[in-house]
């Protein structure tokens, strides 16, 4: 009820004022190929709800510091509540996206020298850049549209690119200065990027209107348009989009969403798997000819669940192969598991359960042994080895933790990180 009053109010206000190798192949190579002994390997933890990023050490699970990616959060909502069309729009994601909660951090990277902290923060409709040595920011750019999303940082570590949730377009913007150098355009909602060929094109998907009430398979075709394409990221033209829809009929899937959610590739980048709404598994498609060769179904342990009581339309939400390509690390969001699937027979290893936990994202770690998964519902971190498919290491972090991304800090920079 509260979700269509909601969702009700959202329509109203946007009437009256007329008048969000591998998935972490970004992760793994050029940039994060680099080791210098001036920077420090780090993994970054994002706390949507709170507005912190917490710094971790990748080998102990260790926490290193604390960052308030919000410093600025007083002039922000003071510039948000004199808005009437802000103010209403802030309101509407907090009740609809966020679950009752502001989102604050949604995305980040680190520069490659240590220097910078990138996050994009939805409730604030913007991309910042926070200096780790003093906490402060030092550059912002406000997104089209009232809300920012899913980020990319490209393999050399100078361009960032991130989604803008209602203006249907995806930003480039430079890492050092957060100059917009280009845009490119999606569907509706666009959501998540990933470089691809040694970051000369750009694969995105868009996922449509998530908070839409009208979730079964027949009202599909009512959440908005959902595209699945390539930028060059050069140019920023769209050099080609999938017929998603044809793709999966063609393998009899007509009854399954077209809305991609999060991707991992293949280490010869010839094959995507990437999860979909509503879907309690992972499928695979052949890059060159669009078509699925792959369907991988995984345990639903809510069968009983309305389809409306998926968060934001996810039954999976995190994904990640191994650069070897053997296993695949798959968050099972509303089954509140994580499970490391085998590519030599696309069995899934041991259920890693956790009431209550809604794993929310999959990180490769950098050295590609582990991966790492947010549960976002109990505040945790955990190591899950690819090898074995057990957790190896749990840490506590901040309120709902989203997006776990690797990166550096440099190290005359680590002892000065704010502990809380």
């Amino acid at each position: 009820m509260r979700l269509r009053v909601a969702i009700t109010a959202l329509a109203t206000v946007a009437a009256t004022v007329a008048l969000a190798p591998p998935a972490s192949a970004e992760e793994t190579r050029g940039s994060l190929e680099r080791r210098a002994d001036d920077v420090r390997r780090v993994v970054f933890v994002g706390n949507n709800w709170a507005g912190t990023a917490d710094v971790l050490d990748p080998a102990t699970f260790e926490r290193l510091g604390r960052i308030d990616v919000v410093p600025d959060k007083d002039e922000r909502m003071q510039e948000i509540t004199t808005n009437a069309y802000r103010f209403a729009y802030f309101l509407a994601i907090r009740a609809l996206i966020g679950e009752g909660h502001d989102q604050f951090v949604d995305d980040m990277y680190s520069s490659n020298d240590g220097r910078l902290l990138v996050v994009s923060r939805p409730s604030f409709a913007d991309v910042v850049a926070i200096d780790l040595a003093t906490q402060q920011i030092v550059w912002r750019f406000p997104v089209a549209g009232v809300r920012s999303d899913h980020m990319a940082l490209s393999p050399d570590g100078r361009r960032v690119v991130v989604s803008a949730s209602t203006g249907d377009v995806v930003h480039v913007l430079r890492v050092k200065d957060g100059t917009e150098v280009g845009r490119f355009p999606s569907g509706g909602s666009p959501h998540e990027s990933v470089f691809i060929d040694g970051g000369r094109k750009i694969l995105h998907a868009s996922i449509g209107m998530v908070y839409s009430p009208l979730d079964q398979p027949e009202a599909d075709s009512t959440k908005q348009e959902r595209v699945f394409e390539v930028a060059d990221a050069r140019t920023l033209d769209v050099v080609r989009r999938y017929d998603l829809r044809k793709a999966l009929d063609d393998r009899g899937l007509d009854r399954m969403s077209t809305a991609v959610r999060p991707m991992t590739l293949s280490p010869d980048e010839k094959t995507v798997y990437f999860q979909l709404s509503f879907f309690h598994g992972f499928v695979g498609m052949d890059l060159r000819t669009g078509r699925i060769v792959k369907v991988v179904r995984l345990p639903n342990l809510v069968p009983d669940m309305p389809r409306e009581q998926y968060v934001l339309d996810s039954a999976h939400h995190g994904i990640a192969m191994n650069p070897a390509g053997t296993k695949i690390c798959v968050a099972g969001t509303m089954d509140d598991y994580a499970t490391v699937v085998s590519t030599s027979d696309w069995q899934h290893g041991k259920l890693l359960k956790k009431a209550d936990g809604k794993p929310y994202w999959v990180t490769q770690s950098y050295d590609g042994r582990y991966c790492y998964i947010s549960w976002s519902g109990t505040d945790e971190i955990a190591k899950i080895s690819y090898r074995t498919g057990r957790i190896v290491q749990t840490a506590p972090v901040g309120d709902h933790p989203q997006r776990v991304r690797n990166g550096f800090v440099r190290t005359d920079l680590v002892a000065g990180l704010p502990a809380a």
